[in-house]
């Protein structure tokens, strides 16, 4: 299971030194989860809870903590990566005066979802449905996909319910549907690789894996609604589609680039029909430039803040 190593990719992929190369590559990026986080801080309302919890905090690379910690009672960090957390506050806040009002939660922010996948994979033969083809292998993965229990929303008892005046997602949201869906290709990669790509070919398992999405989506969506206190606010930075780039400086020229979409189109439709948008921003974020054979890579992101209707 992918969420297994996190931490170790984390380190490897976050961090202050990532956070330096965004300054000089994408200090957009920085700047405007930055500068959402600041207005959802200046908009909160006295009547509602002082407390700011972000979720997906990680290494913080993109999560201001001095700028949250001046602005709060009680600043809640929480993520699966305990390490990366505790790295982060030593680096942003060396002074330990600066973390008394913090606390760094561990928790899997789906509720298991993972964990509940991972039985439903170890239950299928994937040596025995290969010689029977791509088709009974990727319904197999489909299976797995449309059985895993999605719980909505997750409950994360460290955190209570409408305990927190800013709730902050901190682009996790895709994580939290892709690396399951990737733990379900990987038997399948061992079994049976040549059948690798089929799986875009095959409906019932691109019907499953789309459904599954728009599960853990709605759950996440779902759950930052619980943790709002009345008349808070919730900030939701997501990626939404990825691209990819061969030429240094042609990101925004379409001859070069290849898009990949993340968020299925009716994550928006949700986001409307769940929270009424205070403020909606986009913009592109590039995570890794092309070098030689390898390609350069970015998101195109999505940032909002929210009030719960």
């Amino acid at each position: 299971m992918r969420i297994e190593n996190l931490s170790y990719n984390n380190a490897q992929s976050q961090g202050p030194e990532r956070r330096e190369w965004f300054r000089t590559h994408s200090a957009e990026h920085l700047e405007r989860c930055e500068s959402l986080m600041q207005l959802a801080l200046r908009r909160r309302p006295a009547s509602t809870a002082s407390s700011v919890v972000v979720l997906g905090a990680g290494n913080c690379t993109e999560v201001p903590l001095v700028t949250l910690n001046r602005g709060t009672d009680e600043l809640v960090l929480a993520d699966l990566d305990l390490a990366g957390m505790r790295r982060a506050c030593d680096l942003q806040l060396p002074n330990l005066g600066q973390r008394r009002r913090m606390r760094l939660v561990e928790c899997d922010l789906t509720g298991g979802v993972s964990r509940n996948l991972e039985r439903l994979i170890r239950r299928q033969r994937w040596d025995k449905l290969a010689p029977q083809g791509a088709s009974a292998i990727f319904d197999a993965a489909a299976s797995c996909l449309e059985e895993c229990e999605v719980p909505d929303p997750p409950v994360l008892d460290d955190l209570g319910q409408g305990q927190f005046g800013v709730v902050i997602s901190s682009l996790v949201m895709s994580q939290l549907f892709s690396y399951p869906i990737l733990d379900v290709l990987d038997p399948i990669i061992v079994a049976a690789p040549d059948f690798w790509g089929e799986q875009e070919r095959h409906r019932r398992y691109q019907e499953a894996a789309q459904a599954f999405r728009l599960r853990v989506i709605n759950a996440h969506l779902h759950l930052l609604g619980s943790l709002v206190d009345q008349d808070g606010l919730i900030v939701l930075l997501s990626d939404v589609r990825g691209f990819a780039f061969n030429v240094y400086g042609t990101d925004h020229d379409a001859s070069h680039r290849r898009d990949i979409p993340l968020v299925p189109r009716a994550f928006f439709d949700l986001v409307k029909e769940q929270f009424t948008i205070a403020e909606e921003q986009h913009w592109e974020w590039l995570t890794d430039l092309p070098e030689k054979e390898h390609f350069g890579r970015g998101y195109e992101v999505v940032g909002y803040v929210l009030r719960a209707k």
